[in-house]
Formats: C-alpha cells, sequence, structure tokens
C-alpha cells in the first residue's frame, strides 16, 4: 500500500501523476502572478519616484516619495503572499525535509518583511498625519494605532 510519507518516494507523482502535473502547472501560474505583482510594483514606484524627484519643492518632493514607499510596500507583500503559496504547493507535491525547511525559512522571511515594512508604513503614515496644510502639527485619530 502506498502512503503519502513513504521515505522511499514521497511525492504526490507516485499516487497520482495527473494531479501532480495539474498541481505543478497551477503552482508555476501561481509564480507568474507572484512576479507581476512585484513588476508592477516596481514600475509603480520607479515612476513615483521619477516624479517625485522631478518635483522641485524638497517637502512635497519627501511627501510624494513616502507614499510611493508605502505603496511599494504593499506590492512586495502582496508578492511574496503569493509566492509562499506556489511554494506550499510545491512542498506538498514533493514531501521532501529540504523543501520543507525551504519553505519555513521563506516563510519566517516574509514574516520578517511584513513586520518591518508594517512599521515603515506605519510611520510614514504618522509623518503625513502630523503635518496639515498650513503647517501646524496636528495628531489626527488614527494615533494610537501601533505597527504590530
Amino acid at each position: 500500500m502506498l502512503s503519502l510519507f513513504e521515505p522511499d518516494d514521497g511525492s504526490v507523482h507516485a499516487i497520482a501523476p495527473g494531479l501532480d502535473a495539474i498541481l505543478k502547472w497551477i503552482a508555476i501560474s501561481i509564480e507568474l502572478m507572484a512576479i507581476f505583482i512585484l513588476v508592477i510594483g516596481t514600475i509603480r514606484f520607479f515612476s513615483g519616484f521619477v516624479r517625485a524627484e522631478l518635483n522641485g519643492q524638497l517637502d512635497v518632493r519627501g511627501a510624494h516619495l513616502d507614499t510611493r514607499r508605502v505603496e511599494y510596500g504593499r506590492y512586495i507583500l502582496s508578492g511574496l503572499e503569493v509566492f509562499i503559496v506556489a511554494d506550499i504547493i510545491h512542498s506538498a507535491l514533493s514531501l521532501a525535509l529540504n523543501d520543507l525547511i525551504f519553505l519555513a525559512i521563506l516563510v519566517a522571511i516574509r514574516i520578517a518583511v511584513s513586520y518591518f515594512t508594517r512599521i515603515e508604513v506605519w510611520h510614514v503614515q504618522q509623518t503625513k498625519d502630523d503635518l496639515e496644510d498650513d503647517g501646524k502639527t496636528v495628531r489626527r485619530s488614527n494615533k494610537n494605532i501601533s505597527p504590530t
């Protein structure tokens, strides 16, 4: 009797080769979607960066750049989350210990990137909320929102 956790094979291919092929194509499609998300985010960030640099006023340039950084961080996090879905599928197909270790490391990196990006997004949002059109510092209602 075949077992999913059989040490000598350990793959879905041995049990259901057709399902294995379909899931591999699904994982590849998901990876392509993640790449697309990252490329779109990079293009948007770069175009916003160029526009911000061409703006003559230092404070306006900084505000535009901060907005783009927050947006870019969200694209990076979204892309990483989609990549993790593809890696989970790959790991489920192979059931190899190396793939599971790789997946655990990838998830740990994603958690670290997510944490620090949330802190940066929170900091930039607080900075934006502190500024009013007349230059006075005013704290808005989200002052108690923490990055964690």
